[in-house]
């Protein structure tokens, strides 16, 4: 079982997915490989003057691979559900896992964040709550009405489908499921010192 699965390989997936890895829990992200950052050319994300989506992807895609994150490319998912414990003692709050199949494998989790871009059909299918202009539903924190179940980017937005955005989204997912895991408020603030050494 995994503590977070990402199903989404976009920035928000992505960014997710860097920050629950990075900070020590199992993560694997399910990326379909259709997110829209392919067609895209970042002029205007911070810290990058002018990089391909194509070459965005592949080194935000090694950086969470380097952090410790499991990331299945070209792993679609084709099933989620709510996956819950046999042990009739166990309190439903613990019991409850997220099952996600693909051809490949099927996974379990603590956590779902769903990065999955405009198509909101796996938050419909699992009962999220949507607001009047289609989008789902979430707080700041991009936790929909289902418990440990997140929802990033174009999914929660009808318009600003910045990738910037998104992964701030991811980031804002990742630092609940981090501070709901270590009981308090969470910060991911590195430090030179924190940097390890290449040599």
């Amino acid at each position: 079982m995994s503590d977070v699965i990402v199903v989404g390989g976009g920035p928000a997936g992505l960014s997710a997915a860097l920050f629950t890895a990075k900070n020590g829990l199992e993560t694997v992200v399910f990326d379909g490989d259709e997110t829209w950052i392919h067609k895209a050319h970042l002029f205007n994300y911070p810290g990058i003057r002018s990089i391909s989506g194509d070459e965005f992807l592949k080194l935000t895609r090694g950086q969470v691979g380097d952090r410790g994150a499991d990331v299945r490319v070209g792993e679609p998912v084709t099933e989620i559900e709510v996956d819950t414990a046999d042990d009739p003692d166990t309190e439903a709050t613990d019991a409850d896992r997220f099952r996600v199949e693909t051809d490949d494998d099927v996974s379990t989790g603590e956590y779902l964040v769903l990065a999955t871009g405009a198509d909101r059909s796996i938050a419909e299918n699992l009962e999220c709550a949507f607001d009047d202009d289609g989008t789902v539903d979430v707080d700041l924190n991009m936790e929909t009405s289902v418990e440990n179940l997140y929802a990033t980017g174009a999914m929660v937005r009808a318009e600003k489908w910045q990738a910037v955005i998104a992964a701030g989204d991811g980031a804002a997912a990742a630092l609940d499921i981090l501070s709901t895991e270590r009981g308090d408020h969470f910060h991911d603030f590195d430090t030179p010192d924190d940097v390890p050494s290449l040599e």
